[in-house]
């Protein structure tokens, strides 16, 4: 009896692996309309890389916004300018802190900074708004006695909060540029 259900069991799985494989493999080819994103130019289109060099970030105002545009500059172009730009992205950010952990006297034990990106992608030969969204990074940071430490616990969570919005927004970008011609 045992080794019936041994042999039922192995022929389950067996077949389940043949199904997985299946489906599996069949993502692979062009005809299931799935892509990868860091496709090169043999799939229609020139390099991800390429493309995202083309893309010229505008200024965005305030500490936060630098280290956003920074990071998407660094992703995008290695952190150099591009060449020729044919897009531009314009980022609105908007910031805030909310209170966590708020004690009976009424100081907060944590808190939470909260970034939203609003970001429209131009194409510059036209002027027309290739696409337009919202990003939104969060990162939390505890509140202590020290001063200096509650400086420098928001400016380490301001950082991560924009490394996070920014990557998003790289993402976003190689999905966008993937599908325009």
């Amino acid at each position: 009896m045992g080794e019936r259900r041994f042999h039922y069991r192995r022929g389950l799985m067996s077949t389940f692996g043949v199904a997985v494989l299946c489906i599996l493999g069949g993502c692979g080819d062009g005809s299931t309309g799935f892509r990868p994103l860091y496709g090169s130019a043999a799939l229609g289109g020139a390099a991800t890389q390429e493309k995202l060099a083309t893309v010229d970030v505008a200024p965005i105002p305030g500490r936060v916004g630098q280290r956003i545009r920074n990071e998407l500059i660094f992703q995008t172009t290695g952190g150099g300018k591009p060449a020729t730009p044919q897009y531009r992205m314009d980022i609105a950010i908007r910031e805030s802190v909310i209170s966590t952990l708020v004690m009976v006297n009424g100081n907060a034990g944590g808190q939470i900074y909260s970034i939203e990106a609003s970001y429209n992608l131009i194409r510059l030969s036209d002027k027309s708004v290739v696409a337009s969204g919202k990003s939104y990074g969060r990162a939390s940071f505890d509140r202590v006695t020290s001063i200096f430490a509650n400086v420098e616990a928001r400016q380490n969570a301001e950082n991560r909060a924009a490394e996070s919005v920014g990557e998003e927004l790289r993402t976003r970008l190689l999905a966008i540029l993937s599908t325009t011609a």
